[in-house]
């Protein structure tokens, strides 16, 4: 860029070119003499106190402080919240596991410490926490938390494995209404009069009374047995089997999932029997068991009726 400068002084014009490291060098000093100047003024003001500049700090450094203190106290705020809502969850996950842990029939561990706790008493004196112990006691009631969270999935486990445990055992009654016939153990044979062992127990009832499922199971076999007659196995699982002989008739066949209470044949005297009655066994990994002890636990044993 050129200047031509014209001045009555002057005997001819003058030309004046400005490159552009004279504008850049114009702009360093520039900036360098408003740099010298607050760092001047600054100085004198800080040196001589000057009651405006030290309103100012004073203004900015309150204003700081303020910030910084709100800023504290949401936090204290927000984890002052939040302490109280994992105290109260824990006090659910307590109660809550208690109610389970009858059902399921496990002593809970927190039930446990809890009654071998100490009594304590006294006047509440009030003892504020600091950050760093609020922090402390969310991350402490945070685990706490958790190992409620996984008893509670323990206990919730072992009562669905009571349920099933419940739904596979034979506790129902095979027939109902019947009359009570010969129990389990050693008698006097029919046919031959006799002593002889009895590994099941006899139900007499007429001809064609409804045979119902004792658990939930899968038929092992439903199949015509010399002596059993016509002869259902129901496996309940664990080695657990249940036997239905001498059937009118089969309602089932074999592989078939059957439930609890669910039909599966009718009264008969099929095979081995001197009239109308249905033999009903329990074995456990093929040795006989007491019926009597399994149908003790269901709801129906109090309608049999003695001969």
């Amino acid at each position: 860029m050129q200047i031509i400068v014209v001045s009555r002084h002057l005997k001819s014009a003058r030309t004046i070119t400005i490159m552009p490291r004279h504008v850049v060098g114009v702009l360093a000093v520039f900036f360098f003499l408003v740099f010298l100047s607050s760092v001047f003024f600054s100085f004198i003001s800080l040196h001589f106190r000057l009651p405006i500049v030290e309103n100012i700090l004073l203004s900015v450094q309150q204003q700081e402080t303020r910030q910084t203190r709100d800023y504290i106290t949401n936090n204290l705020n927000l984890m002052a919240t939040r302490l109280g809502e994992l105290q109260g969850r824990l006090l659910q996950l307590d109660s809550l596991g208690e109610r389970v842990s009858d059902l399921a029939g496990i002593k809970s561990k927190t039930a446990a410490e809890a009654q071998a706790r100490p009594g304590q008493g006294g006047p509440f004196l009030p003892a504020p926490l600091s950050a760093s112990e609020l922090q402390r006691e969310i991350e402490r009631l945070a685990q706490a938390v958790d190992y409620r969270a996984d008893e509670l999935a323990f206990m919730e486990f072992k009562l669905l494995e009571k349920r099933v445990e419940e739904r596979l055992m034979p506790t129902t009654l095979p027939v109902k209404n019947a009359v009570f016939g010969s129990s389990f153990g050693y008698r006097n044979d029919p046919f031959s009069g006799l002593r002889s062992r009895h590994d099941g127990l006899d139900f007499s009832a007429p001809p064609g009374t409804p045979v119902v499922a004792a658990a939930d199971g899968v038929v092992l076999a439903a199949s015509y047995h010399p002596e059993f007659g016509n002869m259902i196995d129901i496996d309940h699982g664990d080695g657990l089997l249940s036997r239905y002989a001498h059937l009118s008739r089969m309602d089932v066949a074999e592989s078939q999932i059957v439930r609890r209470g669910e039909k599966i044949g009718a009264v008969g005297s099929t095979g081995r029997s001197t009239g109308p009655h249905l033999h009903f066994e329990v074995r456990m990994l093929g040795v006989p068991q007491n019926p009597a002890a399994f149908l003790k636990r269901g709801e129906n044993v109090a309608s049999l009726r003695r001969p």
